[in-house]
């Protein structure tokens, strides 16, 4: 509970109607989640608008309402605020009636389209193997410690996000790792937030269905670095081509990681094989349990984020040789008879080239390379047939399956995808709506020493089919194709 009053001065009010001594019982965005002398705040979302339920919101117990247009009729015994924002004025007034718990933590973001949940789950599990409390807040789950809980978002909301960091601080966490996407930027999730760094791994083809532009996509994330505070850090990739310009404007020092160019902290890959590489960073050679050029980034990155915080480089190395990849990134399974699967994550045409392109360049040749790779439903459709002329490009045989088809016909998302099938890649390429069944016929093709990519969902344990998640998971599911389980 907390005094309404000592909220007004912290939010931009164009205009307050009411008298504003009372309290606040509780804060909701939701009007199903209205009670007695709760503020609602009316958003305005991609599908719905808050304001529509502001006379519900009311009716539920509704004291406050926060909106960006006031109501034809005012009721006399509500407080009205009109701000120009609602989504950023919910983020601040969260962060103030949690207590600001993200001035309270060393809060770190990850922003970029693909490597934030491995750069974030590293750097949690690097200080918590040094001793240290932290939290996570990923797109696989949020964790106080140890302690786990499934994600809901990549990103929480506003209320989410600070409930969360209030349980943290309550549990003694000094450092919080958080992946940051362009959604949330966007829509204010993050408003409020006190970030000390933020780290930016790169930016590719996707999410064009919300953003539209690539160039509304880049600004996105750029708003990010544009609001850190002074003293904060910000890490960037000096080999993305966007990479400076995300720290272009930002008050924060800036830094930059490179595998290729001058840069604060380097990296190059010595030896590479299916269970680890052996890389130098910063002129120490040092062995990872981690495979290819984008996982070298994502190790550069965890490097560099660590001794921007303030951690010994050598000890930080030390730390590095221990961490364990995370779950559906680059999981390698071997077959009884010797084949092998590697699950990943890749959902996007830069993750897909990543990591094909990174089996190419550790296997020998003389084994088949078969890709099993969907698309999403109900998301960007430009990037289907790119997906499959990539999977075409670097595979001995691609089979088209389908991902998670949301509310769309798979057969329509796989028809997308072909139409990036060239003709002298047809002859190699079998469409098979059903993922189960692909994988099956993945494994009856392949023989010994063949590797089957799997890619597109990972660490997911579901599939998504007519808005009903269904239990799947493609690592039991190669398991049982194999017959090791």
């Amino acid at each position: 509970m907390m005094y309404f009053n000592n909220l007004i001065p912290i939010v931009d009010a164009v205009e307050v109607v009411g008298d504003v001594n009372v309290n606040v019982e509780g804060l909701a965005f939701d009007s199903r989640k209205v009670e007695n002398g709760f503020a609602f705040f009316a958003l305005k979302g991609v599908h719905v608008d808050g304001h529509r339920y502001i006379k519900t919101a009311i009716e539920k117990g509704a004291s406050i309402i926060i909106c960006e247009e006031l109501p034809s009729e005012l009721n006399s015994s509500i407080v009205f605020i009109k701000v120009d924002n609602a989504a950023k004025s919910l983020g601040i007034m969260a962060a103030a009636f949690y207590g600001n718990p993200s001035q309270k933590l060393k809060l770190i973001g990850v922003t970029g389209t693909n490597g934030k949940t491995t750069i974030a789950s590293l750097l949690h599990q690097m200080v918590m193997n040094m001793g240290y409390s932290a939290g996570l807040l990923s797109t696989i789950n949020y964790k106080i410690n140890n302690e786990e809980f499934s994600a809901s978002h990549t990103t929480p909301d506003q209320l989410q996000l600070n409930k969360l960091m209030s349980e943290m601080v309550d549990a003694g966490c000094d450092y919080c790792f958080m992946e940051v996407s362009s959604h949330s930027i966007d829509q204010n999730r993050i408003a409020g937030l006190d970030f000390d760094g933020a780290i930016f791994t790169n930016i590719t083809h996707d999410h064009l269905d919300y953003h539209h532009t690539f160039d509304a996509y880049i600004k996105a994330k750029k708003q990010f670095f544009d609001e850190l505070k002074p003293g904060a850090f910000a890490l960037s990739n000096a080999d993305d081509k966007n990479g400076s310009i995300m720290l272009q404007n930002t008050n924060a020092s800036k830094l930059y990681y490179s595998l290729r160019t001058l840069a604060d902290f380097k990296n190059r890959i010595l030896e590479g094989h299916f269970d680890g590489t052996l890389m130098c960073i910063d002129g120490k050679e040092v062995w990872t349990h981690f495979v290819g050029n984008f996982n070298a980034y994502n190790i550069l990155a965890v490097y560099g984020a660590a001794v921007s915080m303030g951690f010994d480089a050598e000890e930080v190395l030390v730390e590095i040789s221990k961490l364990l990849p995370v779950a559906g990134r680059f999981e390698v399974i071997r077959s009884v008879d010797g084949k092998y699967a590697i699950v990943d994550y890749a959902h996007t045409p830069d993750a897909l080239k990543n990591v094909l392109s990174t089996i190419d360049g550790i296997r020998s040749k003389n084994e088949q390379l078969i890709c099993v790779v969907g698309a999403g439903g109900d998301r960007d459709k430009t990037k289907r047939p790119i997906m499959a002329a990539i999977a075409c490009e670097f595979s001995n045989k691609v089979i088209l399956t389908s991902d998670n088809p949301r509310t769309e016909d798979p057969a329509s998302i796989l028809k997308d995808m072909e139409a990036g099938i060239d003709v002298l890649s047809k002859n190699k390429t079998l469409t098979i709506a059903d993922r189960r069944e692909a994988m099956k016929t993945a494994s009856m093709l392949a023989n010994t020493g063949d590797i089957i990519l799997i890619a597109g969902k990972g660490h997911e344990d579901y599939q998504e089919v007519n808005g009903v998640k269904q239990h799947f998971d493609d690592k039991e599911e190669i398991k049982k194709a194999f017959g090791i389980i």
